[in-house]
């Protein structure tokens, strides 16, 4: 009999109990303890087990679990005898900031605090015992939702000194999702006040705290050294670049198989690889989501689920918010092409908006982006950036990006595939109809609010625009943009796949006063730099005939748009 899938448990000992599919992890304990790191950060995307492995961590070594081998019992870390009698043996203290998700600041900092207090009320019973002195029952007694900056950040270092001296050990220390609320503190503009609270509390919980003995602290990102752990040099810091605990998270295809094959699906296997495997941690590559093939297991249904978990808001900001060249890049890997550019894994959220490299870097992170190669080049036998060369992780990450394309145009949708079909019926008053209401509906969404709407950067609009026609088009037309034909660079092709179809060029324009005096002239000089430019040669080289190309001059004033 098959075991049960269940999805979303990530309590360790609830899964063992009840007998539910679980891949045996438990060698990350012994790899981890060997490597001797006082502080270890560890890094993977969204659903790759690290919840999980947070929980069975705590599990293997609390006092709380003293006794509990049983959970144990089975699985490799159970072999050795050295292992089998550390298990329950040292205070934990473990935190998770998964669920602090505040779109303000003073809503963060109090939700730390409930978190802080609701832990401290775990340990009530210390405060009858007679190894606390009077000031620290007093310390112990102010942790509250309410308390001050003071107190918040230095919680967990006092928590240690109590639970070091209540139980004579040193204390291990476990925080999951440590940059969830950085993250919001991006996205919702409060990153300063956040970075200075959390310096604080990262430093005398796991710099100046005598009583630590380990410590593992989990996230998406790592968060650049100089934001919060300007003073934590004793930080292990292990990213997807790196090889330790490469296939401590995530399915890795050996795993994988054997599931399928387990549950009577092993003639699945090549849909599963296609959808589900390229993601790469170091050395190890074919790394499978969990996420998605438990939910597969459980369904045996091929679709989008580890894409779909959550919020896609950061990444959806990052790209429909990026420059033309973000989005003529991200163009090229939704086709399959591959990127080759420097990034840096310490992730500066203060430099998204205008650093394109720190995007590649959050993209990859975040396990959209796999890294296949890198190189380090010299020039003038100075040693320069790495160059990475990315690409889309599996199909399953590009179907999310195509889906969360079309909601860009969702709130015109309809509107955005009646022009669609304006466009491949050479109707150029429905085309203009439609267009208008399309750049009424998604111009300032686009924009990235350092402007007025109307005076917003146009190229943002016209690049996600291109990226709605490689969406909507892909099964009749290849769509391109800002590629060398002719003597210049046109704006937009797209090239016929199916036989009876014209080819079309779009020239995108802006209307200047100074130069137009009116959008007609635009039009004009859109379709005539078409002509001196001769961008049309690339299609007539590959045998289409110039009567069956069409050209569209795209003159844009503010919110306006004219098509001839």
């Amino acid at each position: 009999m098959t075991r049960t899938v269940g999805i979303g448990i990530q309590d360790f000992g609830k899964i063992i109990a009840n007998d539910c599919f679980y891949v045996d992890k438990t060698a990350f304990i012994k790899e981890w303890w060997e490597n001797r790191d006082e502080v270890t950060l560890i890094t993977r995307p969204r659903r790759f087990g690290k919840t999980l492995t947070i929980s069975m961590t705590e599990q293997f070594f609390s006092v709380k679990y003293a006794g509990r081998g049983d959970l144990f019992e089975g699985l490799s870390i159970w072999q050795e005898e050295k292992y089998r009698a550390l298990q329950g043996t040292y205070p934990v203290i473990s935190l998770s900031f998964a669920n602090i998700k505040e779109t303000n600041y003073e809503n963060t900092r109090r939700k730390i605090c409930q978190m802080l207090a609701e832990l401290y009320a775990n340990y009530e019973f210390l405060l009858e015992e007679n190894k606390m002195a009077e000031n620290d029952k007093a310390f112990f007694k102010s942790v509250s939702a309410d308390m001050d900056d003071v107190t918040a950040t230095m919680a967990i270092h006092y928590l240690s000194k109590y639970l070091s001296a209540y139980y004579g050990k040193r204390v291990i220390i476990l925080l999951d999702e440590y940059d969830t609320p950085m993250q919001e503190a991006y996205v919702h503009g409060y990153w300063e006040e956040l970075v200075a609270f959390t310096r604080s509390m990262f430093n005398a919980a796991f710099k100046t705290n005598p009583w630590l003995e380990r410590a593992i602290m989990t996230g998406i990102t790592r968060v650049s050294k100089e934001s919060i752990f300007s003073d934590l040099n004793n930080l292990k810091v292990v990213t997807t670049t790196s090889d330790e605990y490469g296939a401590a998270f995530g399915f890795t295809e050996e795993e994988v198989f054997a599931a399928l094959d387990e549950y009577g699906m092993g003639d699945r296997k090549q849909d599963v690889k296609r959808w589900y495997d390229g993601f790469i941690f170091g050395m190890w590559k074919d790394i499978y989501n969990p996420w998605s093939i438990l939910n597969f297991l459980d369904t045996g249904k091929i679709t989008t689920y580890w894409a779909n978990t959550s919020s896609n808001s950061l990444v959806g900001k990052l790209i429909r918010e990026g420059s033309r060249e973000v989005k003529e890049s991200f163009e090229r890997l939704i086709k399959g092409e591959h990127l080759r550019v420097p990034i840096d894994e310490q992730i500066v959220y203060n430099q998204l908006d205008d650093n394109e490299y720190a995007i590649w870097s959050m993209l990859v992170a975040s396990g959209y982006l796999k890294i296949l190669d890198y190189e380090k080049y010299e020039e003038d036998d100075i040693i320069g950036e790495p160059k990475y060369e990315l690409a889309l992780t599996n199909h399953e990450v590009k179907i999310m990006f195509q889906n969360m394309i079309r909601g860009w145009f969702a709130g015109g949708v309809s509107d955005y595939n009646a022009f669609i079909r304006a466009l491949l019926a050479d109707d150029l008053e429905a085309m203009n109809e439609y267009m208008n209401r399309i750049a009424r509906e998604t111009f300032s969404y686009f924009d990235t609010g350092k402007r007025a709407s109307g005076k917003a950067e146009p190229e943002r609009f016209y690049h996600g625009f291109v990226l709605g026609l490689m969406v909507q088009m892909e099964d009749q037309y290849t769509v391109t943009s800002n590629r060398e034909s002719g003597f210049g660079r046109y704006d937009i092709m797209l090239e016929p796949k199916k036989e009876g179809l014209d080819a079309i060029v779009i020239e995108f324009k802006v209307f200047h006063p100074k130069r137009d005096n009116s959008l007609e002239d635009t039009v004009n000089a859109a379709l005539l730099q078409i002509e001196e430019k001769k961008y049309v040669q690339t299609l007539v080289a590959k045998g289409i005939k110039e009567d069956r190309i069409r050209k569209y001059g795209f003159a844009f004033e503010g919110k306006e748009v004219l098509i001839g």
